[in-house]
C-alpha cells in the first residue's frame, strides 16, 4: 500500500500516446505544445503548477469515453478537470498524465418544473442552472462564491458549498444521480429519481471524490422553490468574541437562517472599498444573516434573530428594506476573495470546519499564529456551519514567505482537527491537504480509504497523488511535525 497512487512515477511514451488519441479525437481536441498546455498548469491553487503530458478536449461523453480506454489501455494518469476554480490543487495536472477538460460538456439536457430537477453536463456553471431554472419559479441553491464560474461537475467532485449551504445543503444534499465514467471508458450511473434507493450510498461517495473514482459526464440536480422574501440582517461588533459567539446563540435558539456570515476587520476593509456594500468600517467583525420564506416567516425569524444579536451585544444592526440592498449586502461577502487579492501579490485560502461554539477561541488563536509567522490574515467563514476562509496574505516573490504562509494554514488545520472539526469543508483535501489527512486520520482509516479507491480504479490512474496520502507520507508528516513546523504541501 505505502508505494502508491501518490508518489508513482509512470512511464509513458508520449508519440505512442498522442497517435493513440488522435484516433478517438479531432484535431483540435488534443494540446501537445508547451505554449497551449500552459493555461492548464493548475487551479485556483496558483501556488502550485505542473504542465500535464497532453491536454485532452473532448466534445461529448463518447470522446471522453474513448479517452480512458486509451489511458486505461496504456496505463497513463487522468486528471479531470472543470472550471479549474477549486482552491486546493484537486485539478493540478500530473506530469505523466492526460489532463482531460470536460469545459465543452456544458448542455442544460432538461429542466423540469413539474419534478423541480435539471439534467445538466458537467461543465454548465452553477450558476446557469438557476438562470436556466428561473422561469419556473426555482433555483438551484448551493451557492459558492465563485458560482458565476464554477461548474456542477467541479462542484460534485468537490461537494461544494456556499453562504446559503446551512438552510439549504451542500452540493451532497442537491444532487439525485450522476453518470459518469470509471477509468475503464464503462458508464455507471449512480443514485436515480427517487428519494431513497437499496444499497450503499455510493452517490453520496462520489460526492466529494476528487475525481478519484470516476469521471463525472452528467448531473441531476434538486431545484428549489424561490422564497416570496428574503431579507438580511446585518449586525456589527466591537469585539470577534462578541460575533463569534452570537453565531452560537442564535443556531442555539432553534433559528436555521438561509445564511450566517461573518467577517473580521481586514476582510470587512477589504471589501468595502471594492464594492461599497455598506458595511460599518469601525466594526471588528461583522455578521450577515438571512431569512427567507413568507413575508410573515422572515418577519417572525427576522425579530428573533435581532433579539438574538442585541442580547450578544450586537454595536449596531440594520435589516436590507429592498431587493437591491440585500443583494448589495451580499456583494460584499461574494467578493471577499477578489477584494483581499487587491491588497496583496499572492494569499492561501484555509477550509477548516470547526463546532460553532468555537468559532471566537479560532478567531482569537488565528490572530496570534499572525503574530508568529508576520503574515496578515483576513477572515470570512460560513460562519453557520463553522466553515473557515482564513485568507492568508503572503509575497512569493519574498524568500520563504510561501513556506511560512503554507505552515501558518497547516496550524489552523491542525487546530481545526483539535477543536473537534475537519480540515475541510468545501474544497477538497487534493494536493493543499494530503499530508494533514494523517492529522485526522488513523493509519487504518488512510488504508480503508485505498482500499476503496482500488474497488473503483485499481491501477490508480484517475487523479493520482490528491486527496489520500499513501502511508509513507503519513508517516513523513508525523514525523516532520514531530520536529519543526508542519511541512508544506508539494507534489
Amino acid at each position: 500500500m505505502e508505494d502508491t497512487i501518490a508518489d508513482r512515477r509512470f512511464s509513458i511514451d508520449r508519440a505512442t500516446l498522442i497517435r493513440h488519441l488522435r484516433e478517438v479525437l479531432p484535431v483540435q481536441a488534443l494540446l501537445a505544445e508547451e505554449e497551449e498546455m500552459r493555461p492548464y498548469d493548475c487551479d485556483g491553487l496558483t501556488a502550485f503548477r505542473q504542465l500535464p503530458l497532453l491536454v485532452a478536449l473532448p466534445e461529448d461523453e463518447a470522446q471522453a469515453q474513448a479517452v480512458l480506454k486509451v489511458c486505461h489501455q496504456l496505463q497513463v494518469p487522468v486528471v479531470p478537470r472543470g472550471a479549474a476554480t477549486g482552491l486546493s490543487g484537486g485539478a493540478t495536472p500530473h506530469p505523466d498524465g492526460v489532463l482531460v477538460s470536460l469545459a465543452k460538456l456544458k448542455r442544460i439536457i432538461r429542466v423540469d418544473p413539474l419534478s423541480r430537477t435539471a439534467v445538466v453536463q458537467p461543465g454548465v456553471r452553477n450558476l446557469a442552472v438557476s438562470e436556466a431554472a428561473a422561469p419556473f419559479g426555482l433555483y438551484y441553491a448551493p451557492d459558492p462564491s465563485s458560482q458565476i464560474a464554477c461548474t456542477i461537475g467541479g462542484n460534485v467532485a468537490e461537494n461544494a458549498g456556499g453562504v446559503h449551504c446551512l438552510k439549504y445543503g451542500l452540493t451532497v444534499h442537491n444532487v439525485m444521480r450522476v453518470r459518469g465514467l470509471t477509468i475503464e471508458g464503462e458508464i455507471v450511473e449512480f443514485g436515480n429519481a427517487a428519494l431513497d434507493a437499496a444499497g450503499y450510498d455510493l452517490l453520496a461517495l462520489l460526492n466529494g471524490s476528487e475525481g478519484l473514482l470516476a469521471m463525472i459526464t452528467e448531473v441531476t440536480v434538486k431545484l428549489t422553490p424561490k422564497p416570496e422574501l428574503a431579507q438580511v440582517v446585518i449586525a456589527s461588533f466591537d469585539d470577534v468574541r462578541k460575533a463569534g459567539d452570537a453565531v452560537a446563540s442564535i443556531i442555539a435558539a432553534g433559528i436555521i437562517p438561509a445564511g450566517l456570515e461573518m467577517m473580521d476587520k481586514k476582510a470587512i476593509h477589504a471589501v468595502e472599498p471594492y464594492v461599497n456594500a455598506g458595511y460599518d468600517m469601525d466594526a471588528e467583525a461583522i455578521l450577515l444573516c438571512e431569512s427567507d420564506g413568507t413575508p410573515e416567516e422572515v418577519a417572525e425569524e427576522i425579530g428573533r434573530m435581532t433579539a438574538v444579536l442585541e442580547r450578544s451585544g450586537a454595536a449596531g444592526i440594520r435589516v436590507s428594506q429592498n431587493e437591491a440592498e440585500r443583494l448589495k449586502f451580499w456583494a460584499g461577502r461574494k467578493a471577499a476573495f477578489p477584494a483581499v487579492g487587491r491588497l496583496t501579490p499572492d494569499y492561501l485560502c484555509m477550509d477548516g470546519t470547526i463546532p460553532r461554539k468555537r468559532l471566537a477561541e479560532m478567531l482569537e488563536a488565528i490572530a496570534a499564529l499572525s503574530g508568529k509567522y508576520a503574515l496578515r490574515c483576513a477572515n470570512v467563514f460560513h460562519a453557520g456551519d463553522g466553515n473557515l476562509h482564513p485568507l492568508i496574505m503572503y509575497d512569493a516573490n519574498q524568500p520563504g514567505e510561501l513556506d511560512r504562509a503554507a505552515a501558518f494554514g497547516s496550524e489552523i488545520l491542525e487546530l481545526s482537527v483539535r477543536f473537534g472539526g475537519t480540515i475541510t469543508g468545501e474544497h477538497g483535501v487534493g494536493i493543499e491537504k494530503i499530508l494533514l489527512m494523517a492529522e485526522q486520520f488513523t493509519e487504518a482509516e488512510i488504508g480503508a480509504f485505498h482500499r476503496l479507491k482500488a474497488a473503483f480504479d485499481e491501477h490508480g490512474l484517475l487523479n493520482p497523488g490528491k486527496g489520500v496520502p499513501t502511508l509513507a507520507r503519513c508517516r513523513e508528516y508525523t514525523q516532520a511535525r514531530a520536529g519543526t513546523a508542519s511541512p508544506s504541501p508539494r507534489l
